[in-house]
């Protein structure tokens, strides 16, 4: 497994981003499983953001996104995507994507078995 995130940037308070992640290494592993979106500010332990079942019948967000930030995934694509909209100072950080371990999502961050390189999302008041 081989994830990369992409789609970060500079956005002004109220915008909005679009973040995916692909696999671009064995398909099977992350087509399989379920996936999630992390986030860590500078100084801070990484959090949770939100993550989406093998099928993509069932999604979990963090309580501070909810109502704002949406998960999906295309197996087909082997992509997983995070729309973010009414974005806040507060969510400026480096966003991951990972795998976890089973096809059921979970706010766990040590039950997700491969982490991708994180892309930064910075929201300018």
């Amino acid at each position: 497994v081989q994830l990369q995130a992409y789609g970060g940037g500079l956005v002004q308070a109220g915008g909005s981003l679009r973040l995916s992640c692909t696999d671009s290494g064995r398909k099977r592993t992350t087509s399989n499983n379920a996936m999630g979106w992390f986030r860590q500010a500078q100084g801070e332990e990484r959090e949770f953001v939100a993550a989406i079942s093998r099928t993509g019948d069932t999604t979990v967000y963090a309580d501070s996104v909810k109502g704002r930030f949406t998960i999906s995934r295309d197996n087909a694509k082997n992509t997983l995507y995070l729309q973010m909209n009414n974005l806040k100072p507060e969510d400026t950080a480096v966003y991951y994507c990972a795998t976890h371990r089973t096809p059921l999502p979970s706010r766990d961050k040590m039950s997700y078995a491969y982490w991708g390189q994180g892309t930064q999302v910075t929201v300018s008041s």
